[in-house]
């Protein structure tokens, strides 16, 4: 608002500096104009005492002549002749003044009345001026008042932005000390994951014996990532080309029947007369457009289908684009077989008698556009071949081109659609023509009506198929060319179907490998835990000594490990030694008990293995469980008590196994919640110190932005006060000496 209104008065005073300028130069003007009319007065009653000087001389030069005339009757003639010379010449000479005596009268009366004007003019421009004066004043004197009041208000901003800047200062030096501890924990994360890293890139060259993404031949074979997205839409937009299909086969159908039942009724018709040979093979030709057209249909329905949300559609994979492709290329070779036949048709039109000079060029235009229909359908039919390359020979067709036959398959739907276009003008100017010949019947007018609306509908359909592909084209050449992660194209078409096949199984594993779901946290208990997570604040060396503990946990298990395994040899041995023993030495009975007894180790050692597999434990629990039961076993005296006894030990051994792994897993989850509330911490504290250091570097700049422009305003103001103050004072000047020069006008015309 400041400078706004600054520039308000500096236009202002520009304006008031423009208009002084000008009143001066008017003064100007005026006091030259004064002066010259002041001069031209001297003159004038200069010369007008002269002359009433003169007159008195000659009054007094007549009087004394005339008195002499009386003394003197008596003179001669001659003296009387030369008197009346001297009075005509005094007389001539008194006419004259006289003369110009009223002619400055006049002028006098003139200057005067101007005078008067000018003095009336001024007059009313001194108010004016007076009031644009004290109008002047009066803004002056509220733009200080207001520029003062800006001025304080300015420099209690000032004080504000100070204390403001202070703060600021304080808390950036906070800032440093807290992102310099997070540096330091950050170094300490980067070397702890710089570690971990090493351990597993040795883990990985050591365990992992292949690496088959190197190989492009071996890398066509991994499954691609599933794009479920992806595959909806291209499912979607398989439908919508399946509809712009159907309707295409449709307006087809319609369109080559039509023109069947158009060549058996013109230019002869064949319920009055026979038609020629060459309509006849045209008419049979046309009967059989739908075992050409149908095709077309199916091979998009069979496209549409192959493509499901399991599969992965590329054009590598998209082997029924292939049979589409041969479906338009039957239909490709109708067309060709019928075009002479139907050229040779609008020719023998032409030659009849009943065709007209304008029917005879609209059938020579439809000749023309017949021809062009055929090499459009070529155009496509070479297009949509080299797109089903990729699926039966890939070296046919590179990645690198598939953006452009679609836009060339994009470019050939656009020209058919105006190539439809004319044909369709045509043809109605065709009809319109027809309905004028006089020989013309209802059959034949309803046939072109029907003709023509044929033509419309696959005019429409083929714009909507053209505009359709435009509009995904972007996503037709980005979408249908991806392959494995880090190859760079599926290798061949064999490769591309062992990916399929590959991609079933892996679906089929991971579908049996499903289970529910157990039921979830409530919403507000997951909010208290996330709180519980986030407010966690161990401190690094009680994170480093649970690290120590749990290290020391594992060498002690390894170590126990090792040991229970010998203890399982061992007793493996003893058991094996016992059991020759047994084998000599029991009876019959003692045989049979002997094999229930092995018929219960061996559903025993069933029930561990699923144990083993389910939970993953090591095998040292297993033997020694064959040892324990086998005791057991020995000991008890009948079958339920061995039972019980094997049931309590499980389920005991499962109790136990259950509290170790939920032990483990709450230790886990523990640590890894205080690992991400720790990085947390971290990026919150990075942003915070960005955004901090963003304001005070936008604190300092306002700062010295305020000053800078506090200095400029009041410098400004200033300088706009003093040349208000100077101009106030050379109007005041202008003022004076234009009374001045009135009052002196005012003294020389009195």
């Amino acid at each position: 608002q400041l400078r706004a209104q600054n520039q308000v008065l500096k236009k202002g005073v520009v304006d008031e500096q423009a208009n002084s300028a000008s009143l001066k130069e008017q003064l100007k003007m005026k006091d030259q104009s004064l002066r010259k009319l002041q001069q031209e007065m001297d003159s004038l009653t200069f010369r007008n005492q002269q002359l009433a000087k003169r007159v008195e001389l000659l009054q007094d030069e007549l009087a004394l002549s005339e008195t002499r005339g009386k003394k003197s009757k008596k003179s001669g003639e001659s003296s009387s002749q030369l008197s009346q010379e001297q009075k005509s010449v005094f007389n001539e000479d008194l006419q004259k003044k006289i003369e110009e005596n009223e002619r400055l009268h006049i002028l006098f009366f003139e200057a005067d009345e101007q005078h008067k004007r000018l003095e009336a003019e001024l007059r009313s421009r001194l108010d004016v001026l007076e009031t644009d004066a004290a109008q002047h004043q009066a803004v002056v004197d509220t733009l200080t008042r207001k520029y003062t009041d800006t001025i304080e208000k300015l420099q209690n901003d000032k004080a504000k932005l100070e204390i403001k800047s202070q703060t600021l200062e304080r808390e950036a030096k906070d800032c440093r000390l807290r992102t310099e501890e997070c540096q330091q924990q950050l170094k300490n994360l980067q070397a702890a994951l710089g570690s971990r890293l090493e351990e597993s890139l040795c883990i990985i060259n050591e365990k992992v014996p292949f690496n088959d993404t190197r190989s492009n031949r071996y890398n066509a074979l991994n499954v691609p990532v599933h794009n479920r997205r992806h595959q909806l839409k291209l499912r979607d937009l398989a439908g919508q080309a399946l509809a712009f299909v159907q309707d295409l086969v449709t307006a087809l159908l319609n369109f080559h029947t039509y023109t069947e039942q158009r060549v058996q009724i013109f230019p002869v018709d064949s319920a009055t007369d026979t038609i020629s040979p060459l309509n006849q093979k045209f008419s049979q030709y046309l009967h059989e457009n739908a075992s050409y057209v149908r095709p077309l249909e199916e091979g998009m329905l069979h496209l549409f289908e192959s493509i499901t949300e399991d599969t992965v559609t590329v054009l590598e994979t998209a082997v029924k684009l292939k049979t589409f492709a041969e479906h338009l290329s039957s239909y490709l070779c109708f067309l060709r077989k019928i075009l002479p036949y139907q050229l040779k048709s609008l020719e023998e039109e032409c030659e009849s008698s009943l065709c007209t000079a304008a029917l005879r060029a609209r059938n020579m235009e439809l000749h023309g556009d017949m021809k062009k229909l055929t090499a459009v359908f070529e155009k496509l039919h070479v297009y949509i071949s080299l797109l089903a390359l990729p699926s039966t020979k890939p070296e046919g067709l590179l990645r690198t081109n598939y953006s452009f036959v679609f836009t060339n398959i994009a470019t050939s739907l656009h020209g058919f659609h105006d190539l439809l276009k004319d044909i369709s003008k045509h043809y109605s100017q065709k009809a319109t023509l027809e309905q004028e010949v006089p020989t013309a019947t209802q059959k034949l007018l309803t046939t072109n009506d029907c003709i023509l609306s044929s033509v419309v509908a696959l005019t429409n359909g083929v714009g909507k198929i053209a505009s359709f592909f435009s509009n995904n084209l972007d996503y037709f050449t980005t979408s249908l060319s991806y392959g494995p992660k880090g190859g760079t194209e599926f290798i061949s078409p064999l490769s591309a179907e062992c990916m399929l096949q590959y991609k079933k199984k892996a679906a089929a594993y991971v579908k049996s490998l499903k289970k529910p779901c157990s039921d979830s946290v409530p919403y507000e208990e997951a909010l208290a835990n996330r709180r519980v997570l986030l407010s966690s604040t161990e401190s690094r060396e009680g994170l480093a000594q649970q690290v120590q503990q749990s290290l020391e946990k594992i060498a002690r298990l390894e170590q126990e490990k090792e040991h229970w395994m010998l203890e399982a040899q061992l007793a493996k041995i003893k058991l094996e030694k016992e059991n020759q023993k047994l084998k000599h030495s029991l009876s019959g009975h003692l045989g049979e008990s002997v094999q229930e007894r092995s018929v219960l180790l061996n559903a025993a050692d069933q029930k561990e293995e699923t144990i083993e597999k389910s939970q993953r434990e090591p095998v040292k629990t297993t033997i020694l469980l064959n040892i324990y039961i086998f005791f057991l076993l020995y000991q008890a005296p009948d079958n339920e008590s061995r039972e019980d006894l094997i049931k309590n030990h499980y389920m005991a051994r499962i109790a136990e196994l259950t509290s170790h792994l939920q032990l483990a897993d709450s230790k886990s989850v523990h640590f890894h919640a205080e690992c991400r509330a720790l990085a947390k911490r971290l990026a919150l504290a990075e942003k915070s110190k960005e955004s901090l250091t963003e304001e005070l570097k936008l604190a300092s700049q306002n700062i010295t932005r305020l000053q800078d422009e506090l200095m400029t305003t009041k410098r400004s103001y200033e300088d706009q006060l003093s040349m208000m103050s100077d101009h106030l004072c050379s109007m005041n000047e202008t003022l004076t000496k234009q009374r001045e020069e009135i009052d002196t006008l005012k003294m020389t015309s009195k």
